[in-house]
């Protein structure tokens, strides 16, 4: 058997087990299993790892994609550079590897969605979590120029109230890397003054369940163009599924 898993705080929300169970039918491969492990505490995943010895890789959610690091025995370059892991490759010689593969499909999805001609107009980031440090990584590579955005910024950041008039007309792409609005919370958004989007803008929500979020409806609402993290986690799957994988 090779077991492959999902690891975080609250994974109602998820669509990698269903991504998988039918990636593994369609393949053929009847002895491979993708489970749902819900951790109170990463302290838990020692003994999750002890309890499951066929586990060949994890994927890693909110809020472990930092707290992980200290269960690896080494971590790739995408992750170091990017400062989250959300996948453990377990190697043959039995080293737990950590990876990052959240910024290929963010970045791969964003090309398809953003025009990158206008990329100069810059970006906002909603949250400072692990997954905003991997959409930083991309925004990066494709040389759009941004801004975080939190309710408490340290550094190179803005705050909520700091979302002025000019600030959201100078920046086309804003991006939502907090949990707000994910099922079941579904009345949630984050706090930006949503008058002031155009069709001008374009809004990409890293949540995926549900296809579309009060974010995402929000913005529609205003002539916005809007994008959900779908197929983020489609892309950012088969990266990880290309690692479990090579020889």
């Amino acid at each position: 058997m090779r077991q492959f898993g999902l690891i975080g705080l609250k994974l109602e929300h998820s669509f990698s087990q269903t991504y998988f169970s039918q990636k593994f039918e369609t393949l053929g491969l009847p002895d491979h299993r993708y489970d749902l492990f819900e951790l109170a505490d990463i302290k838990e995943l020692s003994g999750l790892m002890a309890q499951h010895p066929d586990l060949r890789g994890l994927n890693v959610t909110i809020p472990y994609k930092e707290q992980v690091w200290p269960y690896l025995d080494e971590v790739g370059a995408s992750a170091a550079r990017i400062g989250a892991v959300n996948v453990i490759e377990f190697t043959a010689d039995g080293r737990r590897v950590g990876h990052n593969t959240d910024y290929i499909g963010f970045r791969e999805s964003l090309r398809r969605f953003y025009p990158l001609r206008g990329a100069e107009a810059g970006a906002l980031v909603l949250g400072t979590g692990g997954s905003s440090k991997a959409v930083e990584a991309a925004l990066r590579e494709l040389g759009i120029r941004y801004w975080l955005v939190s309710r408490n910024p340290m550094g190179h950041g803005l705050t909520y109230a700091e979302l002025t008039p000019a600030v959201m007309a100078g920046h086309s792409l804003i991006i939502n890397t907090t949990p707000l609005g994910t099922f079941p919370n579904m009345d949630q958004c984050p706090a930006i003054p949503y008058e002031h989007l155009t069709p001008q803008h374009y809004l990409y929500d890293l949540i995926y369940n549900p296809s579309e979020t009060l974010f995402m409806a929000k913005g529609a609402e205003q002539g916005a163009q809007t994008k959900n993290g779908f197929e983020m986690l489609c892309l950012q799957a088969e990266a990880a599924w290309e690692i479990w994988n090579r020889i």
